[in-house]
């Protein structure tokens, strides 16, 4: 286990207090299509990996399939922490993430984590309203913080297009009154889009945009509605300038009675979305198809896979759980 410098007793208390070390648990997937059967075998294995957490949240796999490591942010905890597969540990990988001495009218710590197309990690900051960037020298900077002068919401969830612009949502979340807060300075709750030359663009809005993907194409950009009256994901068409389509629905989960909303997700290489929402895991054919659900002992916030796609782990409220989709 790496050395890691704690503030208080609290944190080491809090540290000590979380297990690591695979739980086999038994598969349950509702299986709507048969392209599910493909997608998740029979013989799938689901396992929790860790446990013990407070509300965890934007896992990104980093490094290759065999020496790579998972990230993934403890909201409320204000700490990004590292799974290692190799040792089957723990470790806080960056505390505090949002300063308690920098008062900015929001709360929490990071949610999305991405790397770059230089390898440095990104983060999405609740409490600082921001979008940061740890450099080579392995200082955390802000990349995007205003737009249009007025300071930027919570920022949640991003994806990288290949040019290197960065989409992201800004829903309210960091603030304790939502979009009553008096320190919500930007009217919409937004899509955005961080350019190479640093401008932010304001290309979409939506009632709570959360988790964001792109199509393997790069010409569809989803972005997961989080509201309990607008249960669905939305499709907005990437054009050649990078701005947005109008957007449509793409897929509607009103229908799906189970607990839960959209939430984050990821897709695969083939272009089928693994998204946190109603019910668990549900898996989405690139044509908008509901392949199935895998059913979680807790509700899912975010996904991920590793290099190689062999496993697609899932953030869920106290644990993170890890399915074996192939050898």
């Amino acid at each position: 286990m790496r050395p890691v410098l704690l503030s208080n007793l609290f944190a080491l208390l809090a540290l000590t207090a979380l297990q690591a070390g695979a739980d086999p648990l038994s598969l349950d997937v509702v299986r709507n299509n048969p392209v599910i059967d493909r997608l998740i075998p029979q013989d799938a294995v689901f396992e929790k990996v860790a446990d013990g957490f407070q509300f965890i949240e934007g896992p990104v796999w980093r490094g290759s399939q065999a020496e790579g490591h998972l990230l993934f942010s403890d909201i409320p905890a204000n700490r990004v922490y590292r799974w290692d597969p190799r040792t089957d540990e723990v470790t806080v990988e960056i505390e505090p993430i949002h300063d308690p001495d920098i008062v900015t009218g929001a709360q929490g710590g990071s949610n999305g984590l991405l790397e770059d197309s230089s390898g440095r990690l990104v983060l999405f900051e609740h409490g600082m309203r921001r979008v940061a960037r740890v450099g080579g020298d392995g200082v955390r900077r802000s990349i995007a913080d205003r737009y249009q002068g007025a300071r930027l919401n919570s920022p949640n969830d991003g994806v990288f297009h290949s040019s290197g612009a960065l989409f992201f949502t800004d829903p309210p979340y960091g603030f304790v009154l939502g979009d009553g807060d008096r320190n919500k300075e930007v009217k919409q709750n937004g899509i955005y889009r961080l350019d190479a030359d640093g401008s932010v663009n304001l290309v979409g809005q939506m009632h709570r945009p959360n988790g964001i993907g792109l199509s393997p194409d790069e010409k569809s950009l989803y972005v997961a509605s989080s509201d309990m009256e607008q249960k669905f994901w939305m499709r907005f068409s990437v054009r050649d300038d990078l701005s947005l389509s109008a957007g449509d629905v793409f897929f509607d989960a009103r229908d799906i009675k189970d607990a839960g909303v959209p939430d984050g997700f990821a897709v695969d290489r083939a272009g089928n979305i693994w998204a946190s929402g109603p019910g668990g895991l549900v898996v989405i054919s690139p044509d908008g198809v509901h392949l199935g659900t895998v059913r979680t002992p807790e509700q899912p916030a975010n996904a991920t896979f590793d290099a190689n796609e062999q496993h697609i782990f899932l953030t869920a409220r106290t644990g993170l759980y890890r399915l074996r989709l192939h050898d």
